[in-house]
Parts: C-alpha cells; sequence; structure tokens
C-alpha cells in the first residue's frame, strides 16, 4: 500500500508504484522513477481507488515497456493522461478494458470534446494513445477486439507553417556585430546556432542537443538525434559551416567541466537550453529591425519551404528534416502553391480580382 501519510507533493517511488500494480520486480527496475508519468497526486488517487487501480495496471505495463524502448517522458506523459481519462471513464460505467466498444469509445470522445471542452487536436493525440494501447493488449493475449479500429475523428484543417522570405533571414544572419565586446561575442555563437538551424533545418531541441563529435566541419554534416532517437546526417552549409569555425574558439574559452556540448552558454559554461535559444532569437532579430515574430521553429519552416522551392525534391527534405511521414513534408508544397496562388490571383484576367466584374450575359 502507499503510505496514506505521504505528503501530496512527495515522489513515489517506481519500485513502490510497480509493486502495488503488479509488476514484478524486474519491469519496476528498469523504469527509473514512477513520477514521468505518474504525478503524486494522482499515486494517491489510484491508491484509495480499487477500480481504477486494477485498471491503470496494465497501462502501467504497457508504460513500462516504452520507457525500456527510451520512449520520452514527455510521450509516457501524454499517453497515461489520455488513458487515465478513458479508464475513469469505464470505471464510472463499472466497465472493464475489454467490454469497452466503439459506442463506449464514441461517449467518452464525444465527452472529452463537449463537455471537457478540449481541443480537438488533444483528443486525436488521447485517441492514438488509445489505440497503441490496445495494439499492445492484443499482443499480450490481454484483449481480442481494439475499439479504435475504424474509428476517426474529422481532422480539422491543419495550418500552414509561417515562412519568412530570404531577404529577411538575410537581414537577421548578416546583421553588423553588436558594438560591445560581450555581445560581439555571444553574437558569434548566436549566429553560429541560427545558421545552423536555417542551413539543415533543425529543430531546436535538437540543436541544443548536439555535442563537438556530432559536428563534421571538413565533410559539412551533422548527426543529428531527432524523435523516438533516431539520428540522420545533415549537410551544413558553407555559411553555417565558417559561423561555427568562428564560434568555436570561444566555446573552448566558455566551455566548464568538459560539458560534451556544441553550443555553451557563456555565463554557465554548460549546455545551452532551448529557451534560452528562442530568447536570442528574439534578441538578435529586435537589433536587426524585423517586426515578424521570430522563432527557432520559424527556421526550419524556412529551410524545408526554401529547399523545396529550389529543389522540388520532397524524399530528400523529408529525410532531411527526419519526417517518419511524407504527408507531414508535403505541407511545405501548399505554403509554396498558397504563393503560386496569390501570383496568379494578381496577374491572371480572369482570376479572383477580376470576379468583382460583372458578368456579362
Amino acid at each position: 500500500m502507499f503510505n496514506k501519510n505521504r505528503k501530496a507533493t512527495e515522489p513515489v517511488s517506481s519500485a513502490t508504484l510497480g509493486s502495488k500494480l503488479g509488476l514484478k520486480s524486474s519491469e519496476t527496475e528498469s523504469v527509473s522513477d514512477a513520477e514521468s508519468w505518474l504525478s503524486a497526486e494522482l499515486a494517491a488517487t489510484i491508491e484509495s481507488d480499487a477500480a481504477l487501480r486494477e485498471l491503470l495496471a496494465p497501462v502501467h505495463r504497457w508504460l513500462n515497456t516504452l520507457s525500456v524502448r527510451n520512449h520520452s517522458e514527455h510521450t509516457l506523459t501524454a499517453y497515461f493522461s489520455g488513458l487515465n481519462q478513458l479508464a475513469l471513464f469505464l470505471r464510472g460505467k463499472r466497465l472493464t478494458w475489454t467490454r469497452c466498444d466503439k459506442r463506449q469509445l464514441a461517449q467518452h470522445i464525444s465527452q472529452r470534446l463537449d463537455e471537457d471542452k478540449l481541443a480537438l487536436a488533444s483528443v486525436q493525440q488521447e485517441l492514438s494513445a488509445i489505440r497503441h494501447f490496445y495494439g499492445w493488449m492484443i499482443e499480450e493475449g490481454l484483449a481480442r477486439i481494439n475499439p479504435t479500429t475504424g474509428y476517426q475523428l474529422k481532422r480539422s484543417p491543419r495550418p500552414l507553417p509561417s515562412i519568412a522570405d530570404v531577404d529577411l533571414l538575410t537581414q537577421l544572419l548578416d546583421q553588423e556585430v553588436p558594438d560591445t565586446p560581450e555581445q560581439a561575442r555571444l553574437w558569434l555563437r548566436d549566429k553560429a546556432m541560427f545558421e545552423l538551424l536555417y542551413s539543415s533545418g533543425l529543430r531546436v531541441g535538437e540543436l541544443v542537443a548536439l555535442d563537438m563529435a556530432d559536428i563534421d566541419l571538413s565533410d559539412l554534416r551533422v548527426r543529428v538525434t531527432g524523435k523516438g532517437n533516431k539520428t540522420r546526417l545533415v549537410p551544413i552549409g558553407a555559411k553555417a559551416a565558417a559561423a561555427i569555425n568562428r564560434y568555436l574558439p570561444h566555446r573552448d574559452l566558455w566551455v566548464e567541466q568538459m560539458d560534451n556540448a556544441l553550443f555553451i552558454s557563456e555565463k554557465l559554461g554548460t549546455r545551452l537550453s532551448t529557451r534560452a535559444v528562442q530568447q536570442r532569437l528574439k534578441v538578435a532579430a529586435t537589433r536587426a529591425g524585423i517586426a515578424q515574430n521570430m522563432y527557432p521553429h520559424l527556421l526550419r519552416h524556412c529551410f524545408a519551404s526554401h529547399m523545396l522551392s529550389g529543389s522540388g525534391d520532397l524524399r530528400a527534405v523529408q529525410e532531411m528534416l527526419g519526417h517518419s511521414d511524407i504527408s507531414t513534408t508535403q505541407i511545405y508544397t501548399h505554403v509554396d502553391f498558397a504563393k503560386l496562388t496569390q501570383v496568379y490571383d494578381r496577374a491572371h484576367p480572369r482570376a479572383t480580382h477580376a470576379q468583382n466584374d460583372s458578368d456579362v450575359t
């Protein structure tokens, strides 16, 4: 049993949680901390509710399996949250996982949308967790039917990503070096980061995770660890390589405790955070006189759009971006088509701008 005198904020150990949920010792030992997907408050709720605890036991076994496969804490937490909501729904109706059919699932999803006012994207994420969980249960012989099979939510139109044109990026990246020595040093690092984000289409999390060993400036390539711990090799542009070379002597002066990170905080001497990169980009944009909101992922969007505009090679861009599904990459073809439509509307005599004219009958 969980200790009833435990404070609400005190974390629950994985061994205690595993014992409570019926996990084998070998399964609990491989989970570093149960709080990676379960808060102390939720642990207390589970402790006091036998029916909910029984429903969640296979969920924790599944999440433990995923944690061994190096799924991120963010993924595990999101999966648990979605399945915990369905478990609460089933407990309220005195149902088990195997007695949840499409009708029950539809009721739950409708409740999440209409009563809980959850965004469609969040409900889609929960549905994905439920689908994968039932797939695992079937593999384990714990269920025979996946109620999510054939069940789909109507997808909302995916918004097109914001894109900055090449001139705006030139204004950002080719701005003059700041006057003060301190800001000039920081700009050498910041310019190297922004050049690499745009040159190779990295996510900001991928950028800050880079180690010195990941960069090969002689062969102009970088080894990137993306989602799902998948690695890919991406080319580096000549300007990005030159900017990194100018930054490296300063990095060597700043680094503390033999940190292997490529991008280092001057103040701390350790790996730079994603938040710091976001803040530095806004500072650089303001200094360059750019009014458009600048954020690291915008540089990735620009990389994808400009690469597609110049090459038309969707598969190559997919590989460089690290997209597992080419449909994710295809959204950038719509960005280009949107520009094409604007040109068409301005130029063609019978396009949009001419539709206000009265038709002659």
